[in-house]
This record gives C-alpha cells, sequence and structure tokens, in this order.
C-alpha cells in the first residue's frame, strides 16, 4: 500500500486586519480557503505560493516568512494534503486577469469573519493558518533549501 500526499502551497496576506481568501466552488458547494494549489514541478515552493495566489485572486504577493507545515487527511478522499503556507505581503491588484477555474471570487475577511463561516471553509486548514499567523508564528524562508 502506497500513500502519497498532495503537496500544497498557500498564503496568509493580511491587510488592514483583513485575509485575503478566495470562494470557490469544490464539489458543487461554495468553500472557503487561503490561496492556495498544487506545487509545481520546476518551481520553488515561493514561486508556486506566488503563483497561485495570482491565478487565484489576481494579487501579486510576496511571500516574507514560512508560517508552517500542515498535514490533513480528509475523510473518504484517499489521500492527505501538505501544506506549505507562507505568510506573504499585498503588492498589487492585477484586475486585467482573469480568475482560476472554479474560483468564484477573492475577498478580504476578518479573523472573525473567518471563524464565523467555518462550515465552508475547505479545510480545517483555513483558521489555524490565520491564527498562527495572529500568534506570531515565522519562520525564515531560509528554512526551505532547493538543491
Amino acid at each position: 500500500m502506497s500513500w502519497s500526499p498532495h503537496v500544497v502551497v498557500a498564503c496568509v496576506v493580511e491587510r488592514d486586519g483583513r485575509f485575503l481568501i478566495v470562494e470557490e466552488r469544490i464539489a458543487g458547494e461554495m468553500r472557503l480557503n487561503q490561496p492556495a494549489g498544487h506545487w509545481e514541478q520546476g518551481e520553488t515552493l515561493i514561486e508556486g505560493a506566488r503563483r497561485e495566489t495570482l491565478e487565484e485572486t489576481r494579487w501579486e504577493v510576496e511571500p516574507t516568512h514560512v508560517l508552517g507545515l500542515y498535514h490533513v487527511d480528509p475523510p473518504g478522499l484517499g489521500y492527505g494534503f501538505l501544506r506549505i503556507a507562507f505568510a506573504a505581503d499585498a503588492r498589487c491588484e492585477r484586475s486585467e486577469l482573469a480568475l482560476d477555474d472554479g474560483i468564484a471570487r477573492a475577498l478580504w475577511l476578518t479573523r472573525d469573519e473567518i471563524a464565523a463561516s467555518h462550515e465552508r471553509h475547505r479545510s480545517p486548514m483555513v483558521l489555524r493558518c490565520v491564527d498562527d499567523y495572529l500568534a506570531g508564528v515565522r519562520y525564515p524562508l531560509s528554512l526551505i533549501a532547493h538543491l
């Protein structure tokens, strides 16, 4: 039996007390998540985090720190996810770009608004990442070495 989690990159982006969140359609239901997606071959984790955030929100961001590594095995899915989450600064919105398929919109929500919508979270990582960010969890980007 082999087990292979999907590796995803995500960005927690805070601006004026609000966090950049995507509303996306998953299995016919609208869910909330940080901008996140699969890490692709040929890119660094930081490049993947920038790309996914731009594709899903139209925002150019710059990762500043590693926020953490998060693992979840969703029930009934048959595989899990390993999320490498970054704290990132918003640089500029690129409103001329189209959002990725399945993404309805990007939102700026407070921590309380995110917590109040927990039943719509794509995974328990959504609120955990925000709470870790607010608790000051930060690791240097140099933690990651691509050899």
